[in-house]
């Protein structure tokens, strides 16, 4: 009893083992190989999958989803002999795992190498400040090379991307002082342009200002004008509208005469030859007032008391005037001509 039921455990436990073996679950964006007999028979999809054990070999899963490998960085020789580390990444996704596990045996050492080899032979025809500045056409290089030469693997590139260019620490020394140099000189040309502008500003606001201020000006002195033209004008029609005769014209002048010796440093002055004409006009304007008076007077004793007075008033200005004539002349005139004066002074 003990022997029979030993050998039905051992065969339950080889038949539980047997479909064990007999089911393969595949996960999802996975695929697994199958080789029967040694050779490949076909791929397991994602699901439930039946081999025939201990015949039917099944390979581990391949990942089917797109995978992002990055290289450690690899020295690189540009075309001015200058020596770069350059850090690429690599986007790519197995889309036939038949070939990815039998046409090369190991597909991500193949990529890493055939990443390098292309690298070096697209940036070697470039100089470092044009591998610099395209990181762009580098990349699209390297990926049409690596997925023409991957699509027999199995694989697609999707995308190869450079991470970092490192140049020497002399060569990014010296760009860095380029770089300086060249800040410094925008900076210094900014400055200059600027001062060019304010200046041109400033000039253009003189200019401005100077052309207002002399309009201002002229239209100041064109209204100054206009209103002294208009005050002689109207002094001009009030004299001719009055219409005074020469005898006024005397007395006014004779008028200002003191006026004349007042100011501080009026020491010497010069009488004009005119004055002796207005004293003569004076003379015979006191002259014939006063005949006038004494032939006009005789009505009354009243009127004839008035006109006395008013010769009396007459003489006694007409007698003024003369002294100041006189003293006028006096301090004005050189002795010689001052008692060539006098006489006719003394006559009148």
């Amino acid at each position: 009893m003990s022997t029979l039921l030993v050998a039905g455990l051992v065969l339950a436990i080889f038949a539980a083992f047997t479909v064990l073996r007999a089911v393969r679950i595949v996960p999802q964006a996975r695929a697994r190989n199958v080789e029967r007999l040694g050779r490949y028979q076909r791929t397991l999809k994602p699901g439930l999958n039946f081999v025939i054990p201990y015949i039917d070999r099944v390979y581990p899963p391949i990942d089917l989803r797109e995978q992002v490998v990055s290289f450690q960085p690899q020295p690189v020789i540009t075309e001015d002999n200058l020596v770069v580390q350059i850090d690429t990444v690599l986007y790519f996704q197995v889309t036939d795992p038949r070939a990815a596990a039998y046409e090369i045996a190991s597909f991500l050492q193949a990529v890493e190498q055939l990443t390098v080899t292309t690298l070096r032979n697209v940036v070697g025809s470039m100089d470092l400040e044009k591998t610099l500045t395209s990181r762009d056409t580098i990349n699209n290089q390297l990926r049409g090379v690596l997925d023409d030469a991957t699509g027999k693997w199995g694989l697609r590139v999707n995308r190869v991307e450079i991470k970092a260019i490192d140049p020497p620490q002399s060569i990014k020394e010296a760009m860095e002082k380029q770089m300086r140099a060249e800040r410094d000189k925008r900076a210094a040309i900014l400055n200059a342009e600027g001062q060019r502008q304010s200046q041109i500003l400033t000039a253009e606001g003189d200019k401005q200002a100077a052309v207002l201020r002399a309009e201002g000006n002229r239209a100041a002195t064109i209204l100054k004008a206009e209103g002294e033209s208009r005050a002689i004008d109207q002094v001009f029609q009030s004299v001719h509208r009055n219409d005074p005769d020469p005898k006024l014209l005397a007395y006014q002048y004779l008028q200002m005469l003191p006026k004349l010796a007042e100011g501080p440093g009026n020491t010497f002055w010069v009488i004009p030859s005119e004055v002796t004409t207005a004293l003569q006009d004076v003379s015979k304007a006191f002259s014939e007032v006063l005949p006038r008076s004494a032939a006009a007077t005789k009505p009354d004793e009243a009127v004839e008391a008035a006109a006395a007075q008013a010769e009396k008033d007459v003489a006694r200005a007409s007698e003024a005037a003369a002294e100041a004539v006189a003293d006028a002349a006096e301090a004005a005139e050189p002795v010689n001509a001052r008692s060539a004066l006098r006489p006719e002074l003394a006559d009148r």
